[in-house]
């Protein structure tokens, strides 16, 4: 499988998870790739049977094969994400128009979580954002489709420090920083949430063998939260539990990878 070395713990992560499928009998490799273009084209040449993929990536591979990719599985945490626009405390807005004029922070361009989507609801609910905001851009690692979290920090630094007025950032970005104690979150209070859409997950062709597929899929989902050691990896990873995959939450991000 291909996965997209966008932090050091990532290699901590897959060398447990290999050591969970050599114990379920589906013996795995990984191979790290420095960006998610890489990867894509990865999984299109047949390099790797089975790509990590951001939502922005499987979209991408969707959009490449012309027809649909089949998906493995994904995290608890993909199937219910979401993007907050923050504000400087005291500052929110009631209706995403009164946003119009002002200066809106995001992250990396190619983040789904943090340009893409939610220039993409802001326009479903009245708000062309493109035109009608200063948008003050962060395109730090490029290629990252935003996992290492680095436009985001940038993002509530700026509306922090009043660079910006508001900012986009994922639900589990700011939950991370809050976690954290990052000094900008203090300030920040959250004034719009958009709807739930679906993350990453575990993308192959269509062509690859059926029984291997479904035999590599139980093998995921039998990892468990409570096996012990099992646990750091999966907390790195954060997901206590795999979920089957489906298509029905990239809608949206397929929209607006189209319109952009």
């Amino acid at each position: 499988m291909g996965a997209v070395a966008y932090h050091p713990r990532i290699v901590t992560i897959w060398e447990k998870f290999l050591e969970h499928f050599e114990r379920e009998g589906v013996c795995t490799d990984y191979i790290l790739y420095s960006n998610y273009e890489r990867l894509v084209e990865a999984v299109l040449a047949g390099d790797v049977e089975v790509g990590w993929n951001t939502n922005t990536a499987f979209v991408a591979l969707e959009q490449l094969l012309g027809s649909e990719a089949r998906i493995l599985g994904m995290r608890d945490i993909d199937a219910q994400f979401a993007t907050l626009i923050v504000t400087r405390r005291g500052e929110a807005f009631g209706e995403v128009g009164e946003l119009a004029g002002k200066r809106l922070a995001l992250g990396s361009r190619d983040s789904g979580h943090a340009a893409i989507l939610p220039l993409h609801y802001l326009g479903e609910q009245g708000l062309e954002a493109a035109s009608e905001c200063e948008l003050v851009r962060f395109d730090t690692d490029l290629g990252k489709h935003g996992d290492t979290g680095d436009s985001e920090l940038r993002v509530i630094r700026a509306v922090a420090e009043g660079a910006a007025d508001a900012g986009a950032l994922g639900e589990p970005t700011l939950a991370a920083f809050r976690g954290d104690r990052v000094p900008a979150v203090s300030g920040l209070e959250v004034a719009w949430r958009s709807p739930t859409y679906y993350h990453c997950n575990f993308t192959a062709l269509p062509s690859l063998d059926d029984a291997l597929a479904q035999r590599w899929e139980a093998a995921l989902m039998a990892m468990s939260y409570d096996d012990d050691r099992m646990r750091q990896a999966m907390d790195l990873e954060g997901v206590k539990r795999w979920l089957p995959g489906d298509r029905a939450g990239y809608g949206s991000l397929a929209a607006a990878m189209r319109e952009a």
